[in-house]
């Protein structure tokens, strides 16, 4: 009887893995739309969600049974973005401090392309954005995204409220650029 045991194994653990399959295959889209939304670039939004799948996957154990597969995909993906960022900005500053010299000021003719190409969304400060695109685009409730960012869900309607307004004002032709606030 040994064998019927495992024949029933494995039929389980396949259809757990088709399921779960399924589950990454109806999120990708999202996933790659949010990272495109913060990397402003398709190829480095593809290697992002890659890594973010490349996480999720290897640390599949960790994930609360009970929780959202797409919140909890979407914290992995935001994560994994501030930390690159992170790194490059390091990278740049060590960069400058053995080649002794500073990066030059983009071209006229890159500023213009770059002011040319972004809308009012675009001026959005990241964080702004991703409490944008989460909550109006992908419809995570406000629950959720407390969770991605671990922070209380009062902050995230405030944060929210916030970002609504500054997009609200750049749209309207208030403000040219939002008023940057360091949030620890």
């Amino acid at each position: 009887m040994p064998g019927v045991f495992l024949v029933q194994s494995v039929v389980s653990n396949q259809k757990f893995m088709n399921d779960i399959d399924e589950q990454l295959r109806e999120i990708i889209p999202r996933l790659r739309r949010f990272a495109v939304s913060l990397t402003r670039n398709s190829s480095s939004a593809d290697d992002l969600v890659q890594s973010c799948l490349e996480r999720a996957l290897s640390s599949w154990g960790d994930k609360h049974p009970e929780g959202d597969l797409r919140a909890w995909l979407f914290a992995i993906l935001y994560r994994q973005f501030l930390d690159a960022h992170r790194r490059s900005r390091r990278y740049a500053r060590m960069l400058e401090f053995f080649t002794g010299r500073e990066d030059a000021q983009p071209s006229v003719e890159r500023t213009v392309i770059a002011q040319s190409t972004l809308n009012a969304f675009d001026q959005l400060p990241t964080e702004q954005r991703a409490l944008l695109l989460w909550v109006s685009v992908e419809g995570l409730s406000y629950k959720d995204v407390a969770e991605i960012l671990d922070v209380p869900t009062g902050t995230v309607m405030s944060r929210l409220s916030r970002a609504r307004q500054a997009l609200r004002q750049l749209s309207d032709g208030e403000i040219t650029r939002p008023a940057l606030r360091r949030l620890k």
